[in-house]
């Protein structure tokens, strides 16, 4: 929920996703390649309780992260690049553009 504080307006976003590791490779040399899959809903909802924008469909993603010499804990893992592999399916409505708008309105 995003709230302006000198007008009262608020929208709300309402999302429902599924993310999963779908392949994780050992590339041999201290790094993981995560191939992601990221399916699902999110819908923006503007002051009036009415939709304002929409993201339903999917993305797939690498992320490339460094395990530092421990491969089955995730914990300890650094972070260095991501990648899209498959660019986001369905209607992909600019989130920001629609929030900004909605509570400047």
């Amino acid at each position: 929920m995003f709230t302006n504080l000198d007008n009262g307006n608020t929208v709300n976003e309402v999302g429902n996703f599924t993310v999963k590791d779908l392949r994780v490779t050992d590339n041999g040399d201290g790094t993981l390649t995560l191939l992601i899959l990221d399916t699902g809903n999110a819908t923006l909802y503007g002051p009036d309780g009415g939709a304002i924008a929409r993201n339903p469909g999917q993305i797939q993603y690498e992320w490339l992260v460094d395990h530092r010499g421990t491969p089955t804990n995730p914990f300890d893992d650094e972070f260095l690049e991501f990648g899209v592999v498959k660019e986001p399916t369905g209607k992909n409505d600019d989130f920001c553009a629609a929030i900004e708008s909605a509570l400047v309105d």
